[in-house]
């Protein structure tokens, strides 16, 4: 993308609180919660055969690929609230940088 497609994209987006994408922060803290969940005898959401068993490797891959139903609530300073859906911000994130990194 071009950087003046870029600004306009940024404008048009529906994430108004926080950065249109995951912070590391928050990827940590999904990834630590699914990892809790799956060593407690949670079912994995994706196919784990050819995956190592370990439950952080699931966890990042179940964020990687998206598939995570979570919805973050961000707050802003001023006690503004916004509740934003996961996949919405893996699909920001995939667009504007061409990748998501965990």
């Amino acid at each position: 993308m071009k950087e003046s497609e870029v600004i306009s994209f940024i404008k048009k987006l529906p994430v108004r609180v926080g950065p249109p994408r995951l912070t590391r922060y928050e990827k940590a803290r999904i990834v630590a919660a699914r990892a809790l969940q799956l060593s407690l005898g949670a079912l994995p959401l994706i196919d784990i055969s050819n995956l190592p068993k370990d439950p952080t490797e699931i966890a990042k891959e179940e964020l990687r690929r998206g598939v995570l139903p979570i919805t973050l609530v961000r707050i802003k300073p001023s006690g503004e609230k916004e509740l934003v859906p996961v996949n919405k911000l893996l699909e920001l994130e995939k667009k504007l940088f061409g990748r998501i990194e965990i």
